[in-house]
Order: structure tokens, then sequence, then C-alpha cells
């Protein structure tokens, strides 16, 4: 997975084609396309994680920041925090760059998995125990001689 717009290749979908570096979008046509508020791209550029260019009062954003902001939502739909997605955008940008870039994603992938199976067990767990308290409620109901 790259989140940085600089990568050639993108690690969910393999290489982005189809985008014409040139062209700008507005913040409208991103939240249509994306089907997020303009408060979230707003967010997104007041944690420094997209960088689009002004002009006037009107952010126009590049292809790359498109890019990027796939990248971000993608993080953020598997459940990496907004600190988590920073970091890796910057590692690639930084010594040792897309080495280390992967090398950080590929740990921070397996402590979100970690994290998500500790989730299932304590659902599980949660889950039985209520079954439990159901049991017990029926079996007292019967002692009583209150039918469900």
């Amino acid at each position: 997975m790259r989140f940085d717009c600089y990568v050639k290749v993108n690690y969910f979908r393999g290489p982005q084609q189809g985008y014409d570096v040139d062209k700008y979008y507005s913040i409208t046509e991103l939240t249509r396309e994306f089907g997020v508020s303009t408060r979230t791209l707003r967010f997104y550029e007041d944690e420094g994680l997209l960088h689009p260019e002004r002009r006037g009062r009107t952010r126009l954003f590049r292809a790359a920041d498109r890019r990027l902001l796939l990248e971000i939502l993608r993080g953020r739909r598997i459940g990496f925090t907004i600190s988590e997605i920073r970091e890796i955008i910057q590692v690639y940008r930084e010594p040792p760059g897309e080495m280390g870039q992967l090398k950080l994603l590929m740990k921070r992938v397996d402590e979100k998995r970690d994290e998500l199976r500790q989730k299932r067990k304590d659902i599980d767990e949660t889950l039985a125990e209520l079954d439990n308290v159901e049991e017990a409620c029926l079996t007292r109901l019967a002692e009583i001689g209150v039918g469900t």
C-alpha cells in the first residue's frame, strides 16, 4: 500500500493510469467522486495530508492530491489512524524512502491484524456471555413457571 502520491505503484490496485497530471480538481469534484464532505477534505488539509493549491479562496487539487486522497480513504477504511497514515506518508518522503515505507506499512498491517483478531475474540467472548445470561434467564423463567 502506497500512501504517497509520488510513487508509481498503488499497492491496492496496481499502477495508477488515466490521470491527467496537469488537471486540477475542485473540492466539489473530489467530494462527489469520493463521497466525502468538504469538511473531510479540509480536515485532511489541516492535518497536513493534502496540500491543494490556492487561488484566492479556491482550493485546487492536483491529480497527485486525488491519488493521495484515495490512499488516505483506503487507509482509514482498514482502520489506520490519521497519525499512522501521516507517518507512512512521511517515511516515504525521507530516507530510507520506499523500502522504509513498505517495512513500516507491513508492521502497521500486522499490528492492525492483531488488533482486529483481539476484537474478534472479545466479541466472541461477549456473545458467549450473552448466550449464558439468556440461558440462565430462560431457565429461571421455566423454574418459576413463566412461559416465554
